[in-house]
């Protein structure tokens, strides 16, 4: 019953009636055609061409529902009033209706097809919400004689000689304008997505955009996690060992608040040139995406000196023609190789380790090793250092592995391939580091992170 008198109801009368109004004009224009062509004639010859002027103007509808714009009015009108214009789907999503300029052919043909059928339904039904109501009261007052003779006659004229009951067929009217009007509405509903709905290309447009977003939040995360998260991470060891010390050892207490300083310093910088990715600022000297957006291997001899001072002391072996390195991929090499560093700190604690970077066979190689030291505390579930490794890994096509090894050593190996290296012979199998498992163990290039890592170290971020 509430689909026949409900508030949905209501709404969707006013959205037919809306296109009724609109069919106005085409239907006049097509009535004066018509009357041109055929000269004026007897009453019912007249009646039968208003009848035609109606499929007649809905060609001049639909080639004016051709310019780009018609898709917002009617869009923005469909959404308002008619209710339920919304496909759900077995997943219960919710298909929007489009927004935007009809700019291809196929949203246009979808929308001439839309707008035809909107004047077409909402000429019917303004025509008899124009003609049910009088009909229904006449009938109503013929039952009971109130017409007088002239209208009783022409009661008979209309329903040829046998005068119905008007307390019944005048309800009957007004019960089939409803069901009229709610069939068209619910017909309207249906057809909204699929006529008003994007168009194939412009979903998969808008998956593409959905992508790149995702995927602009995604490196956001990994530069915050692996800038801020290494500054907190040493801040936290350094400000512990400081106040185990302060009283019995104030040189060294001083020294780890001077690195505390320098820490939270660059970590600043750092964030500044995060935040300003997040607006969109452009960063001076940046050439294209990702450039100029962080430290590049040029930072590596701060970032060992850092870790030094809180604790872990890094030998490291730096090959040749690293400062020649593309920015972007020196970049990712620099958090990959902070992100290990932190984690030798985080979970190892004050251990020495083994930093190689070196290139080879036109890919970047980073090897990372370290005693496995006491269980640490670390966060529920483990942290999201290493998932962050293997998505910049995994987006330039090279390998990674990760985990402890038989010699009581976690190792973390990447292998980056060159920018000059076709993407197609970009290496898989052969990328991951020859010696980085034993046997039994996963084998090397799965590009993901060993199974059971949080298991070892404390749960290793």
């Amino acid at each position: 019953m509430s689909a026949l008198i409900g508030r949905r109801a209501a709404l969707r009368w006013v959205h037919l009636v809306l296109g009724g109004a609109l069919l106005m004009p085409y239907w006049l224009l097509s009535s004066v055609l018509l009357n041109a062509v055929a000269g004026n004639g007897a009453p019912g010859r007249q009646l039968a061409l208003q009848l035609l002027a109606l499929p007649v103007s809905l060609p001049m509808a639909a080639v004016t529902a051709l310019v780009p714009v018609v898709r917002v009015l009617e869009g923005t009108a469909a959404r308002a009033l008619c209710a339920g214009a919304a496909d759900t789907g077995r997943t219960g999503a919710v298909r929007e209706l489009a927004v935007t300029l009809a700019k291809s052919w196929a949203a246009r043909r979808r929308t001439s097809a839309w707008f035809v059928l909107h004047l077409l339904l909402g000429g019917i039904v303004a025509g008899m919400s124009l003609a049910t109501p009088p009909a229904a009261v006449l009938l109503a007052l013929s039952s009971i004689k109130a017409l007088g003779h002239p209208g009783l006659e022409s009661i008979h004229r209309a329903f040829g000689g046998q005068l119905p009951s008007g307390l019944l067929l005048g309800p009957a009217l007004l019960l089939l304008l409803l069901a009229v009007n709610a069939g068209s509405g619910a017909l309207l509903a249906r057809c909204a997505p699929v006529l008003l709905g994007p168009t194939p290309a412009e979903r998969l447009a808008a998956v593409e955009r959905r992508a790149a977003e995702l995927a602009q939040r995604n490196r956001l995360a990994r530069e915050l996690h692996d800038s801020v998260g290494h500054a907190l991470s040493a801040v936290t060891i350094q400000a512990a060992a400081a106040a185990k010390v302060l009283h019995s050892e104030p040189e060294f207490a001083a020294q780890a608040l001077r690195a505390i300083e320098e820490t939270t310093r660059a970590a600043v910088a750092e964030l500044d040139t995060v935040l300003g990715l997040l607006r969109e600022e452009p960063t001076a000297g940046t050439t294209g995406a990702g450039a100029g957006t962080g430290p590049t291997l040029d930072e590596l001899g701060t970032l060992i000196r850092q870790m030094g001072l809180a604790g872990v002391r890094v030998e490291s072996h730096a090959g040749s023609g690293l400062g020649d390195l593309p920015s972007e991929l020196s970049q990712e090499a620099y958090r990959i190789v902070q992100e290990g560093l932190t984690n030798v700190l985080r979970h190892a604690g004050p251990v020495s380790a083994r930093l190689r970077l070196e290139l080879s066979d036109g890919r970047l190689e980073i090897d990372l090793a370290n005693p496995l030291g006491a269980n640490r505390p670390s966060r529920p579930g483990g942290g999201r250092g290493l998932r962050g490794v293997a998505e910049r890994v995994e987006a330039r096509r090279g390998g990674f592995l990760a985990g402890p090894q038989a010699d009581g050593t976690w190792r973390l190996s990447v292998r980056l391939p060159l920018p000059a290296l076709p993407a197609e012979s970009a290496p898989t199998d052969e990328s991951a580091p020859k010696d980085a498992s034993t046997p039994g163990e996963s084998k090397p290039g799965e590009q993901r992170v060993v199974q059971g890592l949080e298991e070892h170290q404390g749960g290793r971020a």
